[in-house]
């Protein structure tokens, strides 16, 4: 990745511009202050929430609570948010000066950065399956253009779709198992699912489905790849969607579901191999990266791999250690991100091993830089410390393996932090400062005074996780963490963790071998290569059928037809239509009807072996005709006789034009060979897409053998103000219909106002 200054020192032709205050950075700072004051006088306040309909016939509502797991997530989005946001007035500043773009391009970044907020406040509040979803899927949205917001550069662009193929894909999945518990339980509200569901098959891929959503949100292995790539983004955006924000979404899921997942004991398995997976594979990665968001990047995989970890284990010490881990990384992680966005602006690199003794040029940055990385190595005196207690008490009680795994994954954690630290501000003095900026370190002090405050006075955090945890849990969670000078399984546990991390720090050699050989496998058979195969093999197929599609009309209309019907056939071949359909008698007005349909099939045969244009539009005529003898023999004439002015009209206009084309001369530029191949190319498309018409109407026109929705439809007809069906529904589908063009009509206005806008611009 091109670095900001890198480019402004390259390119001196061209003066970087002075942009003025970053007014709207600092609205969308005081918008999210406001809402972490209202979130915290909230949750103080009782928590209360409320319920309206949205769309009661499929029983959804707009439902939301600010309970203990709402509180924590909706003041983490919220305060930390405010602390970016302020971080980000100046970086972004610099960005934009050293990238020579204009402040217009403010109003590209903080809109998003500020919704982004605000679905996450509304993700930690939902209390439906469906609005979780949409919110779930609108952080994907806005992390899309957060992450690709330097679209000049190819990598950002790529980074960006590639962290929304994988977020939103997995979160159809989400969607999946919600209309799956819908269907055998009869709702989508996550406290009446939680009451209502049992152990059973449905039960299992449900919660297997919204699992594998939440962990490729959290960048969880095998679908951690994403993560590591969007640190093209401009450091606020990492510091706060991929520590405190976007990340934690999928644990925030988890944790809003957990009673739902622990009906499976598959899913709990899953949950923590995969939880165990990601901490070492995170880990081990981060110990040699070289990039610092890189670093953090991979540490964040580990991190969150704790989290699921302690899900996994499902008890009610590690809900509660889940929850207080999920403060304490947010608060430190995002420090961390902002120390190596503040050393980047002021020195124009981002590499460990360009880099070197800025403690002594940058003293307060690094004295709270150290203290967030303690924390998050679980050192004394910091909100970290207890977040290890917590779960090596959690590991220590789920038995041996985990207990040996919490230790190595506490011991990896120190050595990559302590690596990254003091690689940066010990040693010799590499790199030259030349921007020092108080907005900058602000907030890195102040989330360390945090940091500082939970390792002291630790009441106000415990009772925030204990009231998560209860909402996890579905009963009361007990989370008392303190320091006691004793030889506890817990101390016990952090002085071998810290033991081992220590010796991982002094043996560079020995990591840099364990990380690049999972490296080097990684790139060989890693998920990603997957991904790259998958995209290049769908841009394959897709220019393939393109090719095929426009070579012709035929082919075009082909290629709508086919894929149609091999649809409703697969449809048909999956819907299990036993007793759904009754086949009535052929008795009075229908030995009349019959002979018309059969005389619109020879018709249409006609037209389909014609080869002149006078007979194809006659023979369009009679089909029309005949139709509507079928309207008013079934008891429509007004529909009758519209179809017959309207194919008396088209057959005039056709006979007019056609008399005014030129003579049809024979096709001799094409051989037999291509014909024949052409002839039964369409022979098969057409009987494909006839046999699918066909099943479809029949399907439609078949007396149903269940009850029908008739009797609704014509009850609710006056309520429609239709004099009966037929007009009400013409009228709700053509006002519907009428509001898509006029919608259509102004994003094409938009988008050719924007294109011609561009080009007086350029």
């Amino acid at each position: 990745m091109a670095l900001d200054r890198g480019r402004a020192a390259r390119d001196e032709a061209a003066p970087a511009p002075r942009l003025t205050p970053d007014w709207p950075g600092w609205v969308a700072c005081a918008t999210a202050a406001v809402g972490f004051f209202a979130c915290l006088v909230g949750w103080l306040a009782g928590g209360d929430g409320f319920s309206v309909p949205w769309a009661p016939s499929l029983d959804l509502h707009l439902s939301f609570r600010l309970d203990g797991l709402g509180a924590i997530y909706g003041l983490l989005a919220t305060g930390i948010g405010a602390l970016v946001f302020a971080y980000g007035t100046r970086y972004m500043t610099l960005h934009l000066e050293h990238e020579r773009r204009g402040a217009v391009e403010r109003w590209r970044f903080w809109p998003w950065m500020l919704l982004f907020a605000m679905a996450m406040v509304g993700l930690a509040t939902a209390q439906d399956l469906v609005l979780v979803f949409v919110f779930f899927d609108l952080t994907a949205v806005c992390s899309y253009y957060l992450i690709g917001f330097d679209r000049s550069d190819s990598k950002a662009r790529t980074s960006a779709v590639m962290a929304l193929l994988v977020t939103v894909v997995s979160a159809v999945a989400m969607l999946i198992g919600a209309v799956l518990l819908y269907a055998a339980y009869g709702t989508f509200a996550i406290p009446e699912l939680i009451e209502r569901v049992g152990p059973s098959e449905t039960t299992t891929v449900a919660a297997a489905l919204i699992a594998v959503a939440a962990l490729a949100k959290s960048a969880q292995v095998p679908l951690h790849f994403w993560l590591p790539r969007a640190m093209a983004a401009p450091t606020p955006v990492s510091a706060y969607l991929h520590s405190a924000a976007m990340v934690a979404a999928g644990v925030l899921v988890i944790g809003r579901v957990h009673r739902l997942l622990e009906r499976s004991e598959l899913v709990m398995t899953g949950l923590l191999v995969i939880g165990a997976l990601s901490i070492v594979v995170g880990g081990v990665l981060a110990l040699r990266r070289d990039r610092l968001k890189q670093v953090l990047a991979y540490s964040t995989i580990s991190q969150y791999g704790y989290m699921v970890l302690l899900y996994g284990m499902g008890s009610s010490t590690s809900n509660g250690a889940a929850a207080f881990y999920v403060m304490a990384h947010a608060v430190a992680k995002s420090a961390l991100f902002m120390t190596a966005g503040a050393v980047t602006m002021a020195t124009g690199e981002d590499r460990l091993s360009k880099l070197g003794g800025l403690g002594r040029r940058m003293p307060v940055l690094a004295v709270a830089s150290a203290v967030a990385a303690a924390s998050l190595a679980a050192l004394p005196l910091t909100i970290g410390f207890f977040k290890d207690e917590l779960f090596f008490a959690a590991a220590w009680e789920e038995g041996s393996v985990t207990t040996v795994l919490a230790v190595v994954a506490a011991a990896l954690t120190l050595a990559y932090i302590g690596r990254f630290w003091v690689t940066l501000f010990l040693g010799a003095e590499k790199g030259q400062v030349t921007e020092r900026s108080v907005v900058m370190v602000a907030p890195v002090a102040f989330l360390a005074a945090v940091t500082v405050v939970g390792g002291l006075v630790t009441e106000p955090f415990a009772r925030l996780a204990a009231s998560a945890g209860e909402v996890t849990a579905g009963r009361p969670v007990e989370v008392d963490p303190g320091y006691h000078l004793e030889l506890s399984p817990e101390n016990l546990m952090a002085i071998a963790a810290w033991t081992l991390g220590g010796l991982l720090l002094a043996a560079p050699r020995l990591t840099t071998v364990l990380s690049r050989t999972l490296a080097r496998a990684g790139d060989l058979f890693g998920p990603r290569r997957g991904y790259e195969a998958m995209l290049h093999g769908l841009d394959r197929a897709s220019a393939g059928v393109h090719g095929l599609e426009v070579r012709d009309l035929r082919s075009s209309i082909a290629a709508v037809l086919v894929p149609a019907g091999l649809l409703v056939g697969l449809a048909f071949a999956a819907t299990p239509t036993d007793g759904a359909f009754a086949l009535g008698h052929v008795s009075g007005a229908d030995w009349v009807i019959l002979p018309l349909l059969g005389l619109i099939t020879v018709v249409t045969l006609v037209i389909a072996r014609s080869r002149s244009r006078l007979a194809i539009a006659l023979a369009l005529s009679v089909v029309g005709f005949a139709l509507a003898a079928v309207y008013a023999l079934i008891g429509a004439p007004d529909v009758a006789l519209v179809a017959v002015m309207v194919e008396t009209m088209l057959a005039l206009v056709f006979v007019a034009a056609l008399a005014r084309l030129p003579q049809e001369e024979p096709d001799e530029d094409r051989g037999s060979v291509v014909r024949k191949k052409r002839r039964r190319r369409d022979v098969v498309a057409g009987s494909i897409a006839g046999l699918a018409a066909f099943v479809t109407v029949w399907g439609f026109l078949s007396k149903p053998a269940a009850e029908s929705v008739s009797d609704d439809h014509i009850r609710l007809a006056p309520e429609a103000h239709g004099g009966d069906v037929v007009t009400a529904i013409v009228a709700d589908f053509r006002g519907l219909d009428t509001l898509v063009e006029i919608t259509v009509l102004l994003v094409a206005v938009i988008g050719v106002a924007t294109l011609m806008r561009r080009g007086k611009t350029w």
